[in-house]
């Protein structure tokens, strides 16, 4: 490969590797999994900054992966029973925090799935803002990931 090859494969990649963004919001270390090949459900999880000076809320994602897509949580219902159910009124963005969608947290839930979420296939999730308006993102497919250590439960920071 010449050198003028490398140097533009190079900054290809640093461009497909920078956050997604939408006015004052950052979205970073996206993923999605299945739990199968033959899941009929999958998930996707990020990491949302609000880098401007007001809070913001994500109020939607649709995908055309999915025939229906839902922001998911985690509640407890019993003794550490946990389950899954829709997030009223979206998710809250506070002013210069960071947001961690998470397994086990909140996630963008994809039901309906069109086709198996295949590894290192990607997927595009359009998120909608209620004030930052709308942001379209590439995420990558890794069912193999793990929850990062303390993940668990760290849905909201």
């Amino acid at each position: 490969m010449s050198y003028h090859l490398r140097i533009a494969a190079l900054a290809a990649a640093a461009l497909l590797a920078l956050p997604a963004a939408a006015d004052g919001i950052l979205v970073m270390d996206p993923y999605a999994r299945a739990a199968s090949p033959a899941a009929k459900s999958g998930a996707a999880f990020m990491t949302l900054h609000n880098t401007s000076g007001t809070d913001g809320r994500l109020i939607a994602a649709r995908t055309d992966v999915a025939k229906r897509v839902e922001l998911h949580t985690h509640v407890e219902v019993s003794d550490g029973v946990l389950q899954m159910t829709e997030i009223e009124g979206g998710i809250p963005l506070a002013a210069g925090e960071k947001h961690h969608m998470v397994r086990g947290g909140d996630h963008v839930m994809l039901m309906g799935l069109n086709g198996p979420l295949e590894q290192d296939a990607e997927i595009t999730v359009t998120l909608v803002f209620e004030e930052a308006g709308e942001v379209e993102v590439t995420i990558p497919v890794d069912n193999a990931r793990k929850p990062e250590a303390g993940a668990h439960g760290a849905h909201s920071h």
